[in-house]
């Protein structure tokens, strides 16, 4: 992956779980880095840590649902460096639970970051590198933006939403010398799940569930997704286990429905699901 070294990255959510992940291997490989996170102080010390292991990164404080702070950092790192070679929208929010219980502002909050700051990513980055005739956009999606997830339906909803954004972008952005593309992790070990909206059953509930379901590591997950961009894949699935369950619904959606069902029934009777 010499392909990245010299090249100028933005990471978005790079502070923590698979942002932090792609910076540390980033910096391994040479390239330039911003880390930009809503956590200014993690965000620092995840830029301090690839400068003392021999990278080049600083960090940016950013809430990527605020367009106008998303231009600024897109133009800033294009004025300091001349270009930008990767945006790499990663920030987002999981909220679990029974659809029932969401509320307007749940919704919202979860559209504001997991879709909408893509969007405020790809409308800062896309024209600059148009512009410069080269630039690769990934986009962080999901397994749950490939398969039906019930107790993550806002979460799928986003997911699916980031994925169809890249598929389609893919095709605009190929003529004008652009490359997207979307990584869809299955479970991955990252601060996401402690941080998650949970709106019945507790945490402590649910995190059997999810260490049942054996997630990967964070760094073997961004060496798979920074193999796949440096391959220019389209969608990025990891590990294997995800790309078989996404085959599996792709062709015995049948059979997949009703364990979808079943799961989520016995989600329900978790202590404190209704």
């Amino acid at each position: 992956m010499d392909g990245f070294r010299d090249k100028v990255a933005v990471v978005t959510g790079g502070a923590s779980g698979i942002g932090r992940a792609l910076c540390e291997q980033l910096g391994r490989h040479g390239a330039i880095l911003v880390v930009a996170d809503i956590d200014a102080e993690k965000a620092e010390a995840v830029a301090q840590g690839i400068g003392n292991g021999g990278g080049r990164a600083r960090s940016a404080a950013l809430d990527v649902t605020q367009a106008e702070a998303v231009r600024q950092l897109i133009d800033a790192t294009v004025a300091a460096h001349g270009r930008i070679d990767y945006l790499f929208n990663n920030a987002g929010i999981a909220i679990v639970g029974d659809a029932i219980h969401m509320t307007a502002a749940d919704w919202e909050r979860i559209i504001a970051v997991n879709l909408r700051g893509v969007v405020n990513g790809v409308a800062a980055a896309y024209p600059r590198m148009i512009a410069q005739r080269g630039g690769h956009i990934v986009n962080t999606a999901s397994m749950a933006g490939l398969l039906p997830m019930p107790a993550l339906v806002a979460y799928a909803m986003t997911k699916h939403a980031v994925l169809g954004l890249s598929a389609s972008l893919r095709i605009e952005a190929a003529p004008l010398g652009v490359r997207v593309s979307a990584v869809c992790p299955g479970f991955v070990n990252t601060g996401i799940v402690e941080a998650a909206q949970y709106l019945d059953a507790p945490r402590e509930a649910v995190a059997p569930v999810l260490r049942f379901l054996r997630p990967i590591e964070a760094s073997d997950c961004a060496r798979a997704a920074l193999r796949g961009v440096s391959r220019n894949r389209a969608i990025i699935v990891i590990p294997f286990a995800a790309r078989l369950g996404w085959w599996f619904y792709r062709v015995f959606p049948q059979l997949w429905l009703p364990a979808a069902r079943w799961a989520m029934g016995r989600y329900r009777e978790l202590p404190g699901a209704s």
